[in-house]
C-alpha cells in the first residue's frame, strides 16, 4: 500500500487545535473595530466613573460663586461673537463652570456614574427577570404559558414613558411627604442616599422587561423540543434542571446581544427624567439635569450644554457599536 507523505504544513494544521464557537464568536468580535473603540471608550469611562474623587478636581457640589458661568481662555472660540465683553475668563477650570460656578468637568465625571449605573441596574433587572419570566412561560406552555404572556401583551400596552413619569411623580410625591411607617423611612433614607437613584431604579425596571420576557420564551419554544432537552428529560433530570443547567445557558448568547443594544435606551430615558425633574436629585450631577440647567443660556455660553451633551452622545455611542459588534460576533449566520 502506498503512503502518503505529510509535510510539516500539513502536520501543523492537524495538530492545531479546532477553535470553539466562543473562540470564533470573540474573533470576529475583536476584528470589528467600531466595536472594540466603543468597548475601549466604555472601559475608560468606567475607570474614570469608579474613581471620580480621584479624577474630578472638585466636588459635584462645590462651587465658586465669583466664577459663575466661567471660561478658560482656549475655549472663547465656541462662544457667540462678543463674548469676551461679559464673559468670565479664568484658568480655574479645565472646561469652565456652571451659573453656580461649579465645575463642569467634574460635574461630568460624577454624572458618568448615574448614567453607567442606570445602564447597569436597568440591563441586568431586565435580563434577569425577563429571562425567568419568558423560560418559565415557554417551557411550562399550555393554559400557564396563555396567562403569562397575556399579561405581557396587557403591559405592551400601556406607554411605557407615561408610565415611568407618572410613577417618579408618585415618588417624588412620596418623598415630600415624608415617611409614615419605620419600612417607608428606610426607603426613603436609602433613596435619599442614592441621591434619587433607588426610586429611579424601580420605575425602570417594572416594566423594561417585557421585551426580554417575548425574546426568552421565543428563544425556550425553539430549543426545548432539541435533543439535549429530551435527552436530559429521559436520564429522569428535573424541570429546574433542565431550565437552570440546559435551556437558560444556550438561549443567554441573543439575550445579552438584545439587552446591551437597549442599554442606550434606557441612558437616554434617564436623561430625559433628569431633564424634566424626575431623575435624580439635585445637586447630584446627572447629564439630563446638567442640560436642563443650561439649555437656558446655550445662546450665551454653549459650552455648558455642548460638554454633557457630548458625553451623552458618546457613550450611548459606545454601546450601540458594541451591542452592534456582539449581535455580529455571536450570530452563526454572520461570515468571517
Amino acid at each position: 500500500m502506498a503512503t502518503v507523505e505529510i509535510t510539516g504544513d500539513q502536520q501543523s494544521i492537524l495538530e492545531r487545535k479546532p477553535r470553539s464557537l466562543f473562540q470564533d464568536s470573540m474573533r470576529r468580535l475583536i476584528s470589528n473595530k467600531l466595536a472594540m473603540a466603543g468597548v475601549i471608550f466604555l472601559i475608560i469611562i468606567s475607570i474614570i466613573a469608579i474613581f471620580a474623587p480621584v479624577f474630578a478636581s472638585y466636588g459635584f457640589a462645590e462651587q465658586d460663586l465669583l466664577l459663575n458661568n466661567a471660561m478658560p481662555d482656549y475655549l472663547m472660540w465656541l462662544m457667540p461673537e462678543g463674548a469676551e465683553n461679559y464673559a468670565r475668563i479664568t484658568d480655574k477650570f479645565l472646561l469652565g463652570a456652571d451659573s453656580l460656578g461649579r465645575d463642569l468637568l467634574s460635574r461630568t465625571i460624577y454624572g458618568a456614574r448615574v448614567s453607567l449605573l442606570v445602564a447597569i441596574i436597568a440591563a441586568t433587572t431586565s435580563l434577569m427577570v425577563g429571562t425567568i419570566y419568558g423560560t418559565v412561560a415557554g417551557y411550562v406552555g399550555g393554559r400557564t404559558d396563555n396567562i403569562m404572556m397575556r399579561i405581557v401583551d396587557f403591559l405592551y400596552g400601556l406607554p411605557l414613558l407615561i408610565v415611568v413619569i407618572l410613577l417618579q411623580t408618585y415618588f417624588k410625591a412620596f418623598a415630600r411627604r415624608g415617611a409614615q411607617s419605620e419600612f417607608a423611612q428606610v426607603f426613603l433614607s436609602a433613596n435619599e442616599a442614592m441621591g434619587g437613584l433607588l426610586f429611579l431604579f424601580i420605575a425602570l425596571g417594572l416594566l423594561n422587561w417585557i421585551g426580554m420576557a417575548r425574546i426568552a420564551r421565543g428563544q425556550v419554544l425553539a430549543y426545548k423540543q432539541q435533543e439535549f432537552v429530551e435527552a436530559a428529560r429521559s436520564v429522569g433530570a428535573s424541570d429546574i434542571r433542565i431550565i437552570w443547567r440546559h435551556l437558560i445557558p444556550n438561549i443567554m448568547g441573543p439575550l445579552i446581544v438584545y439587552e446591551t443594544l437597549a442599554i442606550p435606551g434606557y441612558i437616554f430615558l434617564e436623561a430625559f427624567l433628569s431633564f424634566i425633574g424626575l431623575g435624580v436629585n439635585p445637586p447630584t450631577p446627572s447629564w439630563g439635569i446638567m442640560i436642563s440647567e443650561n439649555v437656558k443660556g446655550i445662546r450665551s455660553y454653549p459650552v455648558q450644554t455642548l460638554v454633557p451633551a457630548i458625553a451623552l452622545s458618546l457613550t450611548t455611542l459606545a454601546f450601540n457599536f458594541m451591542g452592534d459588534g456582539l449581535r455580529d460576533a455571536f450570530d452563526p449566520r454572520s461570515g468571517d
